[in-house]
């Protein structure tokens, strides 16, 4: 599908862009990967016997992700494509129209202009330094809505003492 970007006023994007850089620069200080176009924003949460990371990767196709664990870093890799709009998809080809009688000459792809692009597209990377009191042989990963949680058993002796001080 052709695309083109339309013109921006000047300045106007100017603080987004800003805005954006600086949340980039934050999330990647610890965890860069220079080969990668984006980084998913997470959230590490903490149970009695585990630790629990959510990654936003809204868009990514399960099979384009990756789930690596080595030494204490936690490692997520894929890539996300461009967000199409699904009419665009279907026009490309006469497909569904040959269904109906309609008109089964092949259509050209139909252009879009791009205001505004913020969905960040392609490949990705997040590295989380692990506690040393992670299970590496139990360590299960669920994608659900658009969301990765990836379960980290805590070893049966970290996970038995914060059993008991919970207790007291």
């Amino acid at each position: 599908m052709p695309t083109r970007t339309a013109a921006d006023p000047s300045f106007s994007n100017m603080s987004r862009q800003a805005n954006k850089l600086i949340e980039q620069m934050q999330k990647a200080y610890f965890n860069f990967c220079p080969s990668e176009t984006w980084t998913p924003s997470v959230n590490l949460y903490e149970t009695g016997d585990s630790y629990l990371v959510c990654a936003d990767l809204a868009g990514v196709d399960k099979e384009k992700i990756e789930v690596e664990v080595t030494g204490q870093v936690l490692k997520l890799r894929g890539t996300r494509a461009v967000p199409a709009h699904e009419d665009a998809a279907a026009e490309s080809g006469a497909e569904s129209g040959a269904e109906q009688g309609a008109d089964t000459t092949p259509h050209a792809p139909r252009r879009v202009r791009i205001h505004l692009m913020e969905i960040d597209h392609g490949g990705f990377c997040r590295e989380v330094e692990l506690p040393e009191d992670v299970d590496r042989d139990r360590i299960a990963a669920n994608y659900r809505n658009g969301m990765l949680w990836v379960e980290l058993p805590k070893t049966a002796v970290r996970a038995a003492a914060a059993a008991a001080q919970s207790e007291s």
